[in-house]
């Protein structure tokens, strides 16, 4: 696929939300349609962003990484949205994260010049990609994960076989007790350290790690836990600097999800004798969200002393389907919808049938189950609001990534709910 049919593909009434009856139309058109969530004019279920939201999220990242003199490089497994992918880097972005090689050429066709795998890559379809695209395009930066000996072996044999082959730029990656990759202490990290340094297939440019697993939003908790892995990178770091092992003039520094991005963010630009790029690779504040990562962003703002943070940007509208018993409403969507990994979808507002009039919704209501496609709300009744069937409900998720990949595209809303434009993804 070009990258101009990635960025401006056609969107038709085969993908979930889009008008039945409507034309196909270029992503670029759909602003131009005229169609508003609140008229009716798109099918329900549907996910929407809201536009003014999202525009701030990406300067407020943006802003606090640049105050800190860090980099951002954005994991695009959040969202796997071309669109979103080439805003985050307009917004300034460094590059851009990915899990795997395929993510990745997603991103390289959204316009990432450069590219950090946060994985470990070894597989020899994975490695010829990645020397393919390198020798075909100048200029671009592909890095990615070891944090083992038996990878590095796997690396060097398909390295014999290709001796033409690229170099690899890589960082090491260390990692926690009981936690997912990477090098547990010292004496592994520096015994890697220098077999990366001594091969002739990869060059050691930077260390890596990964703390978002064990973030629990409280500060106390959150500080013990992630003290020994930045204790741990700095010492390698320091170690690895003073025994020139690093194979570049700049030393990559990178860490930093989604939760307690702040908490790691002083750790990453150390004074070493060469010079140092910190990056941060928060992924999920391109959207945030009403639930997990709220509560998380509380905690950092409590921190560092924000007045403003981030913003949930991404809904979910749905409509009432059935009123079976008094207190339970019975809404036409579900798991193929939403999130529900983190915490259950969240009642945010209403709106009356035949209206565009929204309504907060009450405190009590809240979403108690969820089928494939139906959601539990429970507290729906006279005291609290009653609803009626052909009712709007709006559902502020906990998780954005897992509600991402359930839509191949979702609508740009204004604050009117008006559809200014749109953004695809590609799972």
């Amino acid at each position: 696929m070009a990258p101009a049919d990635l960025l401006d593909p056609w969107i038709d009434a085969s993908q979930k939300g889009f008008p039945h009856h409507s034309a196909p139309v270029r992503r670029s058109q759909i602003g131009g349609q005229g169609w508003n969530v609140l008229a009716g004019d798109l099918p329900l279920p549907l996910a929407v962003i809201k536009r003014e939201v999202l525009q701030h999220n990406l300067a407020w990242m943006q802003d606090f990484a640049g105050q800190r003199g860090l980099g951002l490089a954005p994991h695009g497994k959040t969202s796997m949205s071309p669109q979103l992918f080439r805003l985050q880097l307009d917004a300034g972005a460094w590059g851009m994260t990915f899990a795997t090689v395929t993510q990745m050429r997603a991103g390289l066709a959204a316009g990432a010049q450069h590219c950090l795998i946060a994985n470990q890559v070894f597989a020899d379809i994975d490695l010829q990609c990645i020397d393919s695209l390198l020798r075909n395009q100048p200029g671009l930066r592909l890095i990615f994960l070891v944090d083992s000996l038996a990878q590095l072996d796997r690396i060097e044999a398909w390295r014999h076989r290709q001796p033409q082959a690229c170099d690899f730029e890589v960082l090491l990656e260390i990692g926690l007790s009981g936690g997912r990759t990477g090098c547990r202490d010292l004496t592994q990290a520096m015994e890697l350290a220098r077999r990366l340094h001594d091969s002739t297939a990869v060059r050691l440019v930077g260390v890596e790690c990964y703390e978002g697993l064990g973030a629990s939003g409280d500060t106390a908790q959150d500080q013990a836990y992630v003290r020994p892995l930045l204790d741990l990178l700095q010492t390698l770091v320091a170690a690895c600097d003073a025994q020139d092992l690093f194979d570049s003039d700049e030393v990559m520094l990178t860490a930093g999800g989604s939760a307690i991005f702040d908490l790691v963010s002083a750790a990453l630009k150390p004074a070493l004798r060469r010079s140092v790029q910190g990056l941060l690779r928060s992924g999920c504040y391109v959207t945030h969200d009403q639930g997990n990562y709220k509560r998380m962003m509380s905690a950092v703002a409590a921190r560092t002393g924000c007045t403003t943070g981030l913003e949930a940007a991404l809904e979910v509208w749905a409509e009432v389907q059935s009123c079976p018993e008094p207190g339970l409403a019975i809404l036409a969507v579900g798991k193929r919808d939403l999130s529900y990994d983190m915490g259950m979808p969240i009642p945010l507002a209403t709106c009356a049938r035949g209206t565009r009039t929204v309504r907060a919704a009450p405190a009590q209501w809240t979403i108690s189950k969820l089928n494939d496609q139906h959601a539990y709300l429970q507290g729906s009744d006279a005291q609290h609001q009653a609803l009626r069937v052909g009712d709007r409900v709006c559902l502020g998720i906990s998780h954005p990534c897992t509600t991402f990949d359930k839509w191949r595209w979702m609508p740009l809303v204004d604050a009117g709910y008006g559809v200014v434009d749109a953004i695809t993804t590609c799972f």
